[in-house]
C-alpha cells in the first residue's frame, strides 16, 4: 500500500512539470513577437505576468538549449537558431496559408489597401500574412509575426465574434489582465464582439494607428471553428459608408473562398 505522502507526490509531479513547460512556452511566444530585434527581460516579465526570477531562470535554461539567444549589444532576448532547425520537421506551409494565398493576391489587387491575415493561436492572434496594396498611402500597423491577445485587434474581435458567446466571454476574462497594455478593457471588448456579431463582420472606427479604420471578417474550418480573420486597414478617408459596404462584401466573399479551399484540402 502506498502512503499518502507518496501518493500526493505522484499526483503533483506531472502538474509541476506541465506548469514549467507552459511557462517556458509563454516566454517563447512573447519573444517571438520581438522578432529579430528581441525584447528586454522587463517586457517579457510584464507580458507574461511571471516574476522576474522565474523569467530569468526560464530564459537562461532556453539559452543553454539554443532555443533563445541574447544580443550582446542591446541585451535583448530573441528566438534562437535552434528553432528554425526544429521547424524544418513541419510541412512547409499550413493549410490556411496555402488556401489563402491566391485569394489574398486577387483581393489585394481589387482593394488597393493593406490586407492582413491573422490566425488564432490559443488565446492570442498571430499575423501570418500581409499584403501591401497599390494605393499610395498604406497602413502598416503590424508586421508578420506580431502577436496580440484575442480581443485587442480588429481581427481578434472578429474571431471572438464567430465563437459561441460563452466561449468568447471565457477568453476575454482570461485575457483581461493583458488588455490594459493595449488601452482597452473587458467591457469594451465584449461590446465590440456583440456589435461584430450583429453586423456579420467587425468594423473598427479607430485603428491601431490614429486616423485609420479597419474591417475584419472571420474564417472558419469545416467544423465551424473560427481559426483566422482577414483585415483591411486604410486611412479614414478611404473607408466611407459606401465603400464600407463594398469592402465588407469583398472580405466576406474572400473569407468564404478560403473556407472552401481549406475544406477541399481537408477532404
Amino acid at each position: 500500500m502506498v502512503d499518502n505522502g507518496t501518493t500526493v507526490a505522484l499526483q503533483t509531479e506531472p502538474r509541476k512539470g506541465a506548469q514549467a513547460i507552459r511557462r517556458a512556452v509563454a516566454v517563447l511566444r512573447i519573444l517571438a513577437a520581438g522578432r529579430e530585434v528581441g525584447l528586454p527581460l522587463a517586457e517579457v516579465v510584464q507580458a507574461t505576468g511571471l516574476t522576474r526570477p522565474t523569467v530569468h531562470r526560464i530564459v537562461h535554461a532556453l539559452i543553454e538549449e539554443g532555443i533563445v539567444e541574447r544580443h550582446g549589444k542591446t541585451g535583448h532576448y530573441a528566438i534562437g537558431g535552434q528553432v528554425p532547425e526544429l521547424a524544418l520537421a513541419r510541412p512547409s506551409r499550413s493549410p490556411l496559408l496555402a488556401a489563402s494565398d491566391p485569394v489574398l493576391a486577387e483581393l489585394s489587387q481589387a482593394v488597393g489597401d493593406t490586407l492582413f491575415l491573422t490566425a488564432r493561436t490559443r488565446n492570442d492572434t498571430l499575423c501570418v500574412d500581409r499584403r501591401i496594396g497599390s494605393y499610395p498611402i498604406q497602413v502598416l500597423s503590424i508586421e508578420i509575426g506580431a502577436r496580440r491577445p484575442l480581443g485587442v485587434s480588429s481581427a481578434g474581435v472578429a474571431i471572438l465574434a464567430a465563437m459561441p458567446a460563452a466561449e468568447a466571454r471565457k477568453i476575454v476574462v482570461a485575457n483581461e489582465a493583458r488588455f490594459a497594455a493595449y488601452r482597452t478593457d473587458a467591457p469594451t471588448v465584449l461590446a465590440q464582439i456583440a456589435a461584430a456579431r450583429r453586423r456579420g463582420f467587425n468594423l473598427r472606427e479607430v485603428g491601431l494607428i490614429q486616423g485609420t479604420k479597419s474591417m475584419s471578417t472571420w474564417i472558419k474550418t469545416s467544423d465551424h471553428r473560427p481559426v483566422a480573420a482577414i483585415t483591411v486597414s486604410a486611412v479614414r478617408t478611404r473607408l466611407g459608408p459606401r465603400r464600407e459596404v463594398e469592402l465588407a462584401e469583398a472580405l466576406l466573399e474572400a473569407a468564404r473562398a478560403i473556407e472552401r479551399a481549406i475544406g477541399a484540402r481537408e477532404s
